[in-house]
Formats: C-alpha cells, structure tokens, sequence
C-alpha cells in the first residue's frame, strides 16, 4: 500500500522564451507534453495554479512571453515529467 508520503514530487521554476505567449499553438504542445505523464501535473503564473493536462486552463492563464511559470507534480515519474517539462516550455516557439 502507497501511503501520500511515498509519493515523489517535484517543483520547478522556468520562464516562457521572451517571445513566446502561451497561446494555443504553444500551449497545445506544453499540453501534449504533459499528456505524456502518468504523474498529476500543475502549472501556475503567480498563485493562479492550474492542471497542466488542460489545454483550456492553461490558456486561461493568460502568459505572456517572459513570464515565469512554476511546475509541480506528484507521483511516480514527478521528477522526470518535471524535468521534461522545463524543457518544452524553454522551448516553445510561435
């Protein structure tokens, strides 16, 4: 039996490339991305935090280029999917 404190995590701060807003090209691939993670997945711009796999919640973020995204999971693959995720936000293109 998996008890919560058994669960890994992971946090991380990255910033969307200057000219870059998470629209929704940009944001469909940041989504598929997470899609790709077995482990529960957030995003946040300031203390709004959202469900990463939600293509809709993530565009209500509303993030400009610049802005500086926190990332969180928890689970099995928290620390990988975390990881993979700073790098496709690093990454993002118009």
């Amino acid at each position: 039996m998996q008890t919560s404190s058994d669960v890994a995590s992971a946090t991380a701060h990255v910033s969307l490339p200057d000219d870059v807003d998470l629209h929704a090209r940009p944001a469909a691939t940041f989504v598929r991305a997470a899609m790709g993670f077995s482990s529960s997945l957030w995003v946040a711009v300031g203390e709004r935090e959202v469900d990463a796999k939600s293509l809709l919640s993530i565009l209500a973020l509303g993030a400009k280029g610049g802005t500086s995204l926190r990332l969180r999971a928890e689970g099995e693959d928290a620390v990988v999917a975390v990881d993979a995720l700073s790098r496709t936000v690093s990454g993002l293109q118009e």
